[in-house]
Formats: structure tokens, sequence, C-alpha cells
């Protein structure tokens, strides 16, 4: 007959078996998360979230009001598989509008655990209510994540992913990625597996995860995340490109009114943000044509009409190249020069202000101001390299005239962190560069009152 104390020792023995066992499912499941939570675009009424897996699951997502905690949550259930490149994306809608949520991720009815808080919070419905909010925002280019077996022989191009996690101790509320955000290298150009595999190995770095989950994402692309290097639209495979990268993003839109391609706009408070693609319809660079594509028709006209009918303080142009760099001997819009004077001619004759224009691609950091008679200055912001190698010899740019005095960073890698502040009428847009280690480079501030047509005179 057993006596209590063995009894006890036998429960012991179940208990330990019974948890280990638990324990080890729930890594299991776990580790069938490839990456993420990402939280994607963010509106005052919905928002969308982008998981991947290992292997085909069933990605479950409970999700609720913070203050009203988990007795309100609500249900999503997406099953991924192979042909959506074992992807989930939610489609979060009906919210309240500048509410924070909570959520958690199961797969396979197994819940997974975080080191951080898995929150978003939408949109306030601000206007007529009360002033534009203040908000803040992570910029940042070329992402290059080393893998020995594609790489070119030598020292490895990236490097200081914990920049990564620099951005996201600044707590952005959202972070705009200029291009290049992957590198797709030779054994991936010609095919649509090697083009996912490349994605999905640099979506998976651990370094990653936290800036993914608790910052809302919008991307647009450059060559190295299109295609070949200074690939345009002969490349075999654009459509497949334009498939993965609709997959990894989460953007609001991509394209318009049957007009292919990554660009996109959104706002955030009193700012418009108008995301251009500058590969899918480009004509190669060495057409000796000044009237060849670059943005494409379709597409610089939708550039314009976003222009002409924002309302937003600042209307921030994304390009994935630089746009009023004339110094520049590589890529750019201004090697395009009818699309480029065709741009600039629309604002000035229409008299558009607050625009300011956004870039990577150079592998160094800089702000430029372009200057012109009857015109504001024309700055743009050009934050490059994230984790790719830098660009240590300017040479024909190094005294570039149209370089802001103390805004070049071209011995170390770099982010952006973007404010927008102020009162109604005085608002100022702040720009500031870090490095690796979250040092502040330099920092500078536009005012809305100096991107008037009246200050240009």
């Amino acid at each position: 007959m057993m006596t209590k104390r063995s009894l006890l020792a036998v429960f012991i023995v179940w208990l330990i078996i019974n948890i280990s066992a638990l324990s080890t499912e729930a890594i299991a499941q776990q580790s069938k998360l490839q990456a993420g939570p990402m939280l994607g675009y963010v509106e005052m009424m919905e928002t969308g979230i982008w998981v991947q897996t290992t292997e085909p699951a069933a990605v479950t997502l409970n999700y609720w009001k913070s203050e009203d905690g988990e007795k309100s949550a609500q249900m999503a259930k997406v099953s991924t598989d192979k042909a959506s490149f074992l992807i989930a994306k939610f489609l979060l809608t009906n919210l309240d509008f500048g509410t924070e949520y909570s959520y958690e991720l199961a797969i396979n009815g197994k819940k997974l655990s975080f080191d951080y808080p898995l929150t978003f919070t939408t949109k306030e419905h601000w206007m007529w209510r009360k002033p534009a909010p203040d908000f803040r925002f992570a910029v940042g280019s070329c992402l290059y994540i080393n893998d020995e077996k594609f790489d070119r022989p030598g020292t490895p191009y990236g490097g200081e992913y914990e920049i990564l996690t620099s951005i996201a101790d600044q707590k952005p509320d959202f972070m705009i990625w200029t291009g290049d955000n992957v590198y797709y290298r030779e054994p991936d150009f010609y095919s649509k597996s090697g083009l996912n595999y490349r994605n999905k190995h640099t979506r998976s770095i651990s370094e990653m995860q936290r800036l993914l989950a608790t910052s809302a994402h919008y991307a647009t692309w450059d060559d190295h995340d299109y295609g070949p290097n200074d690939s345009s639209r002969e490349y075999r495979l654009k459509e497949e490109a334009l498939e993965l990268f609709q997959a990894y993003w989460f953007n609001p839109s991509y394209g318009h009114d049957g007009t292919k391609g990554v660009f996109t706009k959104f706002d955030w408070s009193d700012v418009d943000f108008i995301l251009t693609d500058n590969r899918y319809h480009r004509a190669p660079n060495d057409i000796n044509d000044a009237d060849k594509d670059y943005w494409g028709a379709e597409q610089l006209q939708w550039i314009k009409d976003q222009l002409i009918n924002s309302r937003a303080t600042f209307k921030i142009l994304v390009n994935g190249n630089q746009s009023v760099n004339m110094n520049n001997p590589y890529e750019g819009l201004q090697a395009y020069k009818r699309e480029q004077n065709e741009l600039l001619s629309f604002i000035k004759d229409q008299e558009i202000e607050g625009v300011v224009f956004f870039s990577g691609d150079r592998h160094h950091t800089e702000l430029l101001k372009f200057e012109q008679d009857g015109m504001y200055p024309l700055y743009e912001f050009t934050n490059s390299p994230l984790t790719a190698g830098f660009n240590s010899n300017l040479r024909s740019e190094e005294n570039n005239p149209l370089r802001v005095e103390g805004t070049k960073v071209n011995d170390s890698r770099s982010y952006g962190i973007v404010e927008v502040k102020g009162e109604r009428d005085n608002r100022q847009m702040i720009i500031k560069t870090y490095d690796t280690d979250g040092e502040l480079r330099w920092e500078y501030v536009i005012s809305e009152e100096e991107l008037t047509f009246g200050n240009g005179e």
C-alpha cells in the first residue's frame, strides 16, 4: 500500500513530465513562426498585421481594446500555405479610432510568447476637433543581410544588424523603408523561389523582430529588392518581383487604376506621404533618349494628382533614387530630365507648397537643398545605408553645393528619425540622423513657413 509520501512523489513526477511535455509543445509551436508579427499600415478604423510560418499552419489572432482586457477579444484566423509563401495577412476592420489594441498570436492552437508587447494604436480622428497631433517616424534604406553561400568572396558586405534594435528603441510611430530593403543575389534573380528565399532570409533575422512588431511599416523599392543591379522595366521577373513585394509588405495599396507598381499614398496627422515606384515602368538607364520614362506617364500623372489634391502641411514624396540632386553621377531622376522638369514645373506652376523629397540608395546620408527663382527651396533627405556597406568616397560629390552643411554621413551606417510637431500654422519637420549605436549625428529643422511661395519670392 502506497504511503502519502509515495503518492506525493508520484504526483510530482507526473507533474514534471506533463509540464515538460507542454513546454516542449509550446516551443515546437514557437519554432513554427518564421518571422513577425509585423504591423502593416494603420488607419482610423483598420490595420494590417503580417505573419510568416515555417510550414503550412493555422494562425489565430485574438485582439481587444487594451483598456477592456481580454474579455472583449475578437478572433481572426488564417491558414498559411506554400502558394501564399506561408504568409498570413490579417486585416482588422471596424476598429475604434484613436484606440490602443492588444493582441496575441497562436499557431495550430498554441499561443506564442514574445519579449515585447503586441499592441497597435489606430489613428486619431482629429480633424475639426483638435490641432494636428505631433508624431515621429523612422526612415531607412539598404538592408543587406549576409548569406555566405550566396555572397561575394572577401569581407562581408553587411553588418551591424543591431541598428534595427536601435531604431526600435526610438519607438517611432511608423517606419518608411525607402528601397533596397532586400538585396537579391545572382542565384536569386531568375526564379520566383529564389526571390522568395531572399525575402524570407532577410525578414527572419532576430534583430528585426521587435521593430516589425512595435511600429507600423510602409515601403517602396529600388533596384536590389526589385531585381538585378540597376534593373528596370526589361526585368524578366518583374511580375514575380511585384508579387513578392506585395506578399512581404502590407501597404494600403499597390499601383492605381490599372497601372501596376508598388506606388501608394497614405497620410499621418497633417502630413501626406507619396511613395513612388522607380523601377516597374522605368526605361533602362543607358537609353540615350531625353524623353525616356522614369515613373511613366500614368504614374507621373498620379503623383501630380496626389500633390494637387493634398491639403497637408507637408507633402513628402518618397523615391528609391534621389530626385533633386543635379550633381548625382549615378542613378537618379536627374538622368530622366523630361519627367524631372515636368514634376518640378508642375509644383512651381501650381504653387503646391510644403513638398519635401525622401530617398535612399546612395550608401551615404545627406540633406540637399535645391533652390530656383520664384520657388521655395526643395529639400531632399537621403538616408542610407542601414546594414549594407557605406560609401566612404563620394568622389565628385564630396563638395556638393546642394548639400546642407554638416549633414553628410559617409563614415558609418545610419537611420533617420523625423519629428513633426508644433502649433497650427507653425509646424516643423525636425530631421535627425543617428548611427548604429543610436548616437545623434546631426539634426535640421524645416519650418512650414519656409516651404511657401511667399517665402520663395
